[in-house]
């Protein structure tokens, strides 16, 4: 193996029930780049590095994985990590009731004779922090850190670990743009200081800032490795016709707006934060939507998007909530989900795996959910009838699985989110509130969820999409609302909106201070 080379991995196969997760896969990394790994959802990805890292155990899987110059065999985690080969997942696993410095050293404890050193730890704690650049106290609970310093604390605790290979997934998905940005120049220090990044990723503008270079998996194939900084065509246009095997003339599929009659306007709607009583989180917002629209929202992180959406849904979130709701001009009554729901609303939340879907059920059950009361008889659920039904929205919205009866757990990230959409399509709502409906997907299944978009519009119903890419945004929706601090700040329709009068927007309160 070439000394330049850290890690090769040759010929990497790894079958499951039913499926080929990786086909003879190779993967180069040289010693101390940043190699950025990108594919559709379900391509194989996150496999390939698990089978690096140990969570599929050596014999699981055929060919060889070279690490500084060996051939290694990882039985578990721990075994890579002995290594230097450190993974953190897309999903953070910190405990949220035990503080930064316990769960930096959990099971790597700083111990004199079996007693935990308290100096020594926080001591520790306190030199990784300031390495990754995170000013908070070694005490503070994880709960009480927002999900970009958690990602922090991650790195750290990798750092604690004496990491040389640092594999992180997703490591952007969930962040706002500044600790986007603020996590990215940490790669780059981390770089400088000689360790090997892989880092796997959807957002390709973010690819182009950092990666050295780029490998693309399809359907469990290498595809093509790409030096980002080479002469070879290394555009985004490229990757993306390499992840999806065509080409994407328009990254948003054509649709003519047919809007109808107003389908539902919200007036001076407050919302207050549930434990801080006194905190206004919503303030005094009117919208309205149309039959056959689809409303954007845009705002930054905090501002009260998913707040607003969440009340709106039968009170899901807030406390003290006040203002009107109108369905097709007549005032009603959204005091609970199941009233909402009656009134013809429906929301799918951000969070597909944590409130969208329950994976351990199987795809069949989650699409039928929310409306089994239109499948019982006497109280008894008729299973051909919900077979039908389920084997219907898998042909309509093309959910990728082996058959319905599969646990959702086994889905890709934009299968997953096509099940979360087909659950409440199902509920036949005249109004769907769709929260970061393509948060963490690949550019293929984003367009097959605006797709599903522009049809659910085009059959007269309005959606609500909220969403914190503002190119999609403008891509998608017909008007965008923009939300700062709470506070409706305007209403842009598609023709006169730009990313730069978004912006504005959306920080026009802060702009006031």
């Amino acid at each position: 193996m070439d000394d330049d080379y850290i890690l090769e991995m040759r010929g990497i196969t790894k079958e499951f029930p039913g499926v080929k997760a990786l086909h003879d896969v190779t993967l180069r990394v040289r010693r101390g780049e940043v190699h950025a790994i990108c594919g559709e959802n379900g391509a194989g990805k996150s496999t390939l590095m698990k089978v690096l890292s140990g969570v599929h155990p050596a014999g699981s899987y055929t060919g060889d994985i070279v690490y500084e110059g060996q051939v290694c065999t990882f039985h578990s985690i721990r075994d890579s990590e002995r290594r230097g080969i450190v993974i953190i997942h897309q999903e953070l696993a910190l405990s949220p009731y035990l503080s930064i410095a316990e769960n930096l050293f959990l099971g790597n404890e700083r111990a004199r004779a079996g007693i935990i050193d308290w100096r020594a730890t926080t001591s520790a704690a306190q030199e990784l922090l300031t390495r990754v650049g995170l000013d908070e106290d070694p005490d503070t609970r994880i709960a009480d850190i927002g999900i970009g310093k958690q990602q922090l604390v991650e790195i750290a605790k990798a750092l604690s670990k004496e990491v040389r290979l640092l594999i992180l997934d997703e490591p952007t998905a969930a962040l706002n743009d500044d600790d986007s940005d603020n996590l990215l120049q940490l790669i780059r220090q981390l770089k400088a200081q000689g360790i090997t990044c892989i880092m796997i990723s959807h957002k390709l503008s973010e690819i182009e800032k950092i990666a050295d270079t780029t490998t693309i998996i399809r359907d469990g194939l290498t595809i093509e490795s790409l030096d980002m900084h080479g002469d070879g065509d290394h555009s985004q246009d490229h990757i993306i016709r390499c992840m999806v095997g065509r080409s994407l003339e328009s990254r948003f599929p054509e649709r003519t707006p047919n809007i109808g009659e107003e389908v539902l306007r919200v007036e001076d709607w407050t919302v207050y934060h549930p434990i801080d009583t006194n905190r206004a989180i919503v303030k005094n917002a009117s919208l309205t939507i149309h039959q056959g629209e689809i409303v954007g929202l845009a705002g930054l992180m905090g501002a009260g998007r998913t707040e607003l959406a969440m009340s709106l849904f039968g009170r899901a979130y807030g406390i003290k909530i006040t203002g009107h709701v109108f369905k097709d001009g007549q005032e009603i009554q959204v005091r609970n989900v199941e009233e909402a729901m009656s009134h013809g609303i429906a929301y799918a939340t951000e969070d597909r795996k944590k409130y969208g879907l329950n994976l351990i059920q199987t795809v069949k059950e989650n699409i039928t959910s929310a409306g089994l009361r239109q499948l019982a008889r006497m109280g008894v659920i008729e299973t051909e009838a919900e077979t039908g039904v389920a084997e219907g929205y898998r042909k309509e919205l093309d959910i990728k699985t082996p058959t319905i009866e599969v646990p959702a757990s086994k889905l890709s990230g934009g299968n997953q989110q096509k099940v979360v959409i087909a659950k409440w399509i199902y509920t036949n709502p005249d109004v769907l509130i769709l929260d970061e409906p393509t948060r963490g997907i690949d550019v293929g299944a984003k367009y097959e969820i605006y797709t599903i978009m522009n049809r659910l519009a085009d059959a007269g119903k309005g959606v609500l999409m909220i969403s914190s890419e503002l190119p999609e945004l403008l891509g998608v929706c017909d008007r965008i609302y923009t939300l700062s601090e709470g506070r409706i700040t305007g209403c842009q329709s598609r023709d006169e909106a730009t990313p730069e009068s978004l912006m504005y927007l959306m920080t026009l309160e802060t702009l006031k201070h």
